[in-house]
């Protein structure tokens, strides 16, 4: 069961990236599942309806958000209609929408995917991250109940992202980091065979800062002053996102980064499959 998941897609230019290299990549990496993070999809801000369907549209399976799940208004509404889409399990009691799901490929293959929010340094006071987890993870099986799982830590703290990957290893097939848009280089195996990595990085223009125009956000280095909104950069993005092949027994038998397009991959090309 080959799986792509790819980072925080950010403005125009990440959709942008995402429309012209998905149906390649589906293609030439043979692809089951593809979940893409899209919180920050709409003018890098939560993601519209619009918006919403288009990427769908795309062949993507699955969309995770994070703590800006519910900026665009229309989304409490909408996710409720849309089972594709998956907010943090840890939100809010009352949020709508559902914190994780069991998505099924043409092939008949079962893939669980869950999104979870840290609580260290973020902005709003959201619950328990490893108790929300475990109830999700004890009532489902890897292996039994799905032939995969995926999930989506949406958090500041590259230690608490570490934590939740080791509460998780042994029982799901991949946990990797959103949120900070900057790919880190620790995609590696945990001791129980769960693939680890603390951010995927994000789907936008990297001659940004951390996709967006860097006008306003230097601005507000140096001045200690907000004098606008931040606006999306919109030179050519990079997708990044991670690739896995997992095996029958739910655990990945390779996996490797993928980093395409823009200015990190003149940087760093993808790596071969081996």
């Amino acid at each position: 069961m080959n799986i792509l998941f790819l980072g925080d897609i950010v403005g125009r230019s990440g959709r942008d990236a995402l429309a012209k290299r998905l149906p390649r990549l589906r293609e030439d990496l043979k692809l089951d599942f593809v979940i893409v993070n899209a919180e920050n999809a709409t003018a890098g801000v939560g993601l519209n309806v619009d918006h919403a369907r288009s990427i769908l549209e795309l062949g993507v399976d699955c969309i995770t958000l994070g703590d800006h799940a519910f900026d665009q208004r229309e989304m409490i509404t909408y996710i409720q209609q849309e089972p594709r889409i998956i907010r943090p399990i840890n939100f809010a009691k009352t949020a709508p929408g559902n914190g994780s799901g069991i998505f099924t490929s043409p092939k008949g293959k079962k893939l669980l995917v869950v999104q979870v929010l840290g609580q260290v340094f973020m902005k709003k006071n959201f619950s328990d991250p490893f108790s929300a987890l475990d109830s999700v993870l004890t009532a489902s099986t890897l292996g039994k109940t799905h032939d995969g799982s995926l999930v989506d830590v949406h958090a500041e703290a590259t230690s608490e992202k570490m934590a939740l990957g080791h509460w998780c290893d042994g029982r799901v097939s991949l946990v990797i980091g959103t949120h900070t848009h900057i790919p880190t280089s620790d995609l590696h195996r945990l001791n129980k065979g769960t693939i680890y990595q603390t951010d995927a990085g994000m789907c936008g223009d990297y001659n940004g800062i951390i996709g967006m125009d860097s006008h306003e956000p230097m601005q507000r280095f140096i001045t200690g002053m907000s004098r606008g909104r931040f606006i999306p950069a919109n030179g050519e993005a990079t997708l990044c996102g991670v690739f896995v092949r997992v095996g029958s027994f739910g655990f990945a038998e390779s996996a490797y980064p993928v980093r395409m397009g823009g200015a990190l991959e003149q940087i760093i090309p993808r790596q071969p499959d081996t």
